[in-house]
């Protein structure tokens, strides 16, 4: 009898497994094309527009940081203020620090662009570049298309919502200068020194979540840091043309994609701790995120072992 069971839940187990990677396999990655009007920004003074540099061009600033914006209206002008004010009093001390954001609007429906677009007239488009997305690509299409626009030696994207203190950058820059190595690094703000507080502060059931979440990018993708989800992330020029240029996947689970190609190239990977705060107004509803997380884990992890997607480690 008790053979019998353990060969019912082997087959099930086994049915189960099936369905599942079935699933993840049907899982639909197609990213859309650079479309030509994605090609350029709008100079908002003189009503024209100028096309953005590519990623292989050389670097001309220092730093550029990468705004992903979807339906930011009401929390971008705050992010931009703490940004700003970190980059324009660095500047006054450092001439040489030279810096550029670009604000990517990712298909809003509401005003996000012309929100953006009020910082191209206030500071330049020199300064303040927006591109706007034809249509929504997730979170990852809209850094992705923002880093492929980048002058910058140094290539931040930071969450529009302002949770990272920006003024973090500074040590997330001295820890990426101390590890790079042949002009490569990554390095990622973390949250993992406030993980006790807000197993405290959160239900049983959304623990679990985080633990098997966790558990999940470790067993099937990013062993090299803990928290893959923090938006505040450094990358050099030569590891974003690297990387971004291999990536498939544009929503949510795309920092595990990247952070995937990015180990298996060997490019050093830093994790630093931020000062992160929660701030109100999220479009991400924690269950049904983790859900779909949790399936297209595993679904980046079986096109790379079946070698559906390839990493190349030279880019042209």
């Amino acid at each position: 009898m008790i053979e019998q069971l353990l060969l019912v839940f082997l087959v099930l187990a086994i049915l189960g497994l099936l369905g599942l990677s079935t699933i993840c396999l049907l899982r639909s990655f197609k990213m859309a094309p650079r479309s030509e009007n994605e090609n350029y920004y709008q100079d908002p003074k003189s009503k024209s527009r100028k096309k953005f540099p590519s990623l292989n061009d050389p670097p001309s600033k220092y730093l550029s940081v990468i705004i992903p914006a979807y339906k930011e209206v009401d929390r971008l002008p705050s992010m931009i203020k703490d940004t700003m004010s970190y980059l324009e009093n660095r500047q006054a001390k450092d001439s040489s620090f030279t810096y550029e954001l670009i604000i990517v609007d990712d298909g809003s429906p509401d005003k996000t662009s012309e929100v953006a677009l009020q910082y191209s007239v206030q500071y330049g488009t020199d300064i303040v570049r927006v591109l706007t997305l034809d249509a929504n690509r997730g979170k990852g299409g809209a850094v992705r298309m923002g880093v492929l626009s980048a002058r910058g030696q140094w290539i931040l994207f930071a969450d529009a919502d302002g949770a990272t203190q920006f003024s973090d950058f500074s040590k997330v820059e001295k820890r990426a200068l101390d590890r790079m190595k042949d002009n490569n690094v990554v390095v990622c703000g973390s949250r993992r020194h406030l993980e006790k507080e807000s197993v405290a502060q959160r239900s049983a059931f959304r623990t679990l979540l985080m633990y098997v979440f966790h558990f999940e990018v470790w067993l099937f993708a990013v062993k090299s840091i803990r928290d893959t989800q923090c938006g505040f992330k450094l990358f050099s020029r030569e590891s974003s043309r690297r990387i971004f240029s291999q990536m498939h996947v544009e929503r949510w689970s795309f920092d595990v994609e990247l952070l995937y190609i990015a180990e298996h190239l060997n490019i050093p990977i830093v994790e630093v701790d931020v000062n992160w705060q929660e701030i109100p107004g999220s479009k991400l509803d924690p269950f049904t995120a983790s859900f779909q997380m949790g399936i297209d884990i595993l679904a980046i992890w079986l096109r790379y072992v079946l070698q559906i997607w390839t990493i190349q480690r030279k880019i042209e």
